[in-house]
């Protein structure tokens, strides 16, 4: 029997006489747990999920996320965020102005920062950010030294599945490393020693005889040039002139490699004061931009700071696991990034918070995978 806040729960109780006298609940309860509600406003939007009894129809599916809750509103939240950008991106892009740099000028009408750091190259998201750049969908990317390597190595050898639980020691004396549940074996490094090696070489001629100052960004696009290959990120990237950036370039088996070649052939220079001064002018002199940042650390403050110098991002999305109570800037909320300027203050900003190998192969399938289909489709 349920009871409204107006009409409060009585108790009886009988007296050596048999009669009854009423007890009323005590005032200080009543007033606790039969607070009176609000009204809640028109607009607002109903927990609902998907009724299965209507078959499995994997598009309604998807766009009811956003009625879930949880992170599955955050969910449907970034792909509406996500086609705001991409919507942005599709408006003209009018006049620029004549005194920019051709390499700083704009070439869509909302520059979109793609970020991610190495264990997305790793695993099989490496396959959809490919996707992305081979059909021009991000204007710039950022990732860490793995994010790099791991992408090329691929394609001279594969990553197989493991386990969590695989033992250190054991894999230790088989010469297999385990990234999380995934074995890269150790010969995948040595294939990349002996391919990278000469690239080096070539770099070192390149700068005594002609001058050239390399970046990590302009080694990237020399290393996917020479890998030659349509499954690798950085093939596209360099075809299609998407800029990489990579300030930590040295922290991985690129590193290893550059400190090997020191002894051989020393001299090899590698300027991350040229790229930055890229990144920002990338960032300050596009019409919009959009963030797009699976993971945290380095990767994601790099691009948030690029657009510190433009006032803040007009679209962001983040994807990661990390908290914030520690102050670190991978767990920070886009709301203590517009406390920076990293995200305009009109913004809509909005982070998932899970494991990216579940979440950004479904953003991308409601998000830049279909409306790129869509064009085709409606080319035919």
């Amino acid at each position: 029997m349920s009871t409204s806040s107006t009409e409060k729960p009585k108790d009886t109780k009988s007296n050596q006489n048999g009669d009854t006298k009423q007890k009323t609940l005590p005032a200080i309860v009543a007033n606790a747990v039969f607070v009176q509600s609000a009204k809640m406003p028109d607009n607002a939007i109903t927990v609902e999920g998907y009724d299965f009894n209507k078959g499995v129809n994997y598009e309604e599916l998807m766009a009811g996320y956003k009625r879930i809750g949880f992170q599955a509103l955050h969910f449907g939240q970034a792909v509406e965020e996500i086609n705001k950008m991409i919507d942005c991106r599709d408006q003209p892009l009018g006049e620029t102005s004549e005194y920019i740099d051709e390499e700083f000028k704009p070439k869509t009408n909302c520059t979109i920062f793609l970020g991610y750091t190495s264990n997305m190259a790793s695993a099989g998201i490496r396959d959809i950010i490919r996707f992305l750049v081979e059909h021009k969908l991000v204007d710039v990317l950022v990732t860490t030294a793995g994010g790099i390597e791991e992408d090329f190595i691929k394609c001279m050898a594969p990553t197989y599945l493991g386990d969590f639980k695989f033992k250190g020691e054991a894999l230790r004396k088989q010469g297999l490393n385990r990234t999380g549940n995934l074995i890269v074996p150790n010969s995948n490094y040595c294939l990349f020693e002996d391919w990278f090696q000469p690239i080096l070489n070539e770099m070192l001629k390149e700068q005594t005889e002609n001058g050239v100052n390399w970046t990590p960004s302009k080694m990237i696009a020399l290393m996917g040039k020479k890998i030659d290959n349509p499954k690798s990120i950085y093939y596209w990237a360099y075809k299609n002139n998407i800029p990489v950036f990579s300030p930590a370039i040295t922290d991985g088996a690129i590193g290893d490699n550059i400190y090997f070649n020191s002894y051989r052939n020393p001299g090899l220079r590698i300027d991350i004061a040229e790229d930055i001064c890229k990144l920002s002018n990338l960032s300050v002199y596009s019409k919009n931009t959009g963030m797009v940042i699976i993971g945290g650390g380095l990767i994601k403050h790099h691009v948030c700071n690029a657009n510190i110098m433009r006032n803040g991002a007009d679209f962001s999305v983040y994807i990661n696991t990390a908290a914030e109570f520690d102050g670190s800037d991978a767990g920070a909320s886009p709301d203590e990034a517009v406390s920076w300027g990293k995200i305009k203050m009109t913004a809509t900003p909005v982070k998932v918070v899970g494991d990216a190998t579940l979440i950004f192969p479904l953003i991308v399938a409601e998000t830049f995978a279909k409306r790129h289909h869509e064009k085709i489709n409606n080319k035919k």
